[in-house]
């Protein structure tokens, strides 16, 4: 899911294919039980202990991921200089997250096409060059 968005080139192109990695990720069904960290989150967020612990680092290792990408975007000019990257990685993981449990109840092909567009528009409008972006 990672790897292959990090040969994406630097900058919001490779933001973005993080995100359609990972909803790529989701749509092959690679976990038919539904992604562990999203599952686990809700029963373990004010538990402490060591499976609390691990998923803080597991997750905050993917946002931190998505700030540094993002920051990088901006170093070269691929998003404003005024972005929030903690938001912004926040919006993008939060939309990941709602794919995994809304396509168990809904249709799975329209919960990933509201995710995407989201994450789209979103950097379509923080991007000065949004042209680097797909269109759809």
């Amino acid at each position: 899911m990672v790897s292959p968005a990090l040969t994406a080139p630097r900058g919001v192109r490779r933001l973005w294919a993080l995100h359609e990695g990972r909803l790529a990720f989701y749509a092959r069904g690679t976990l038919p039980g539904g992604c562990f960290f999203v599952a686990t989150e809700a029963e373990f967020d004010d538990r402490p202990g060591p499976v609390r612990d691990a998923l803080i680092t597991a997750i905050g290792g993917w946002r931190d991921l998505m700030r540094t990408v993002a920051s990088q975007a901006i170093e070269l000019g691929e998003l404003r200089a005024d972005t929030d990257v903690g938001q912004l990685a926040f919006e993008i993981h939060a939309l990941g997250e709602a794919v995994v449990t809304a396509v168990r109840l809904f249709r799975a092909e329209q919960v990933a096409a509201y995710a995407r567009r989201s994450v789209l528009d979103r950097l379509r409008a923080l991007s000065p060059t949004p042209e680097l972006l797909p269109e759809e």
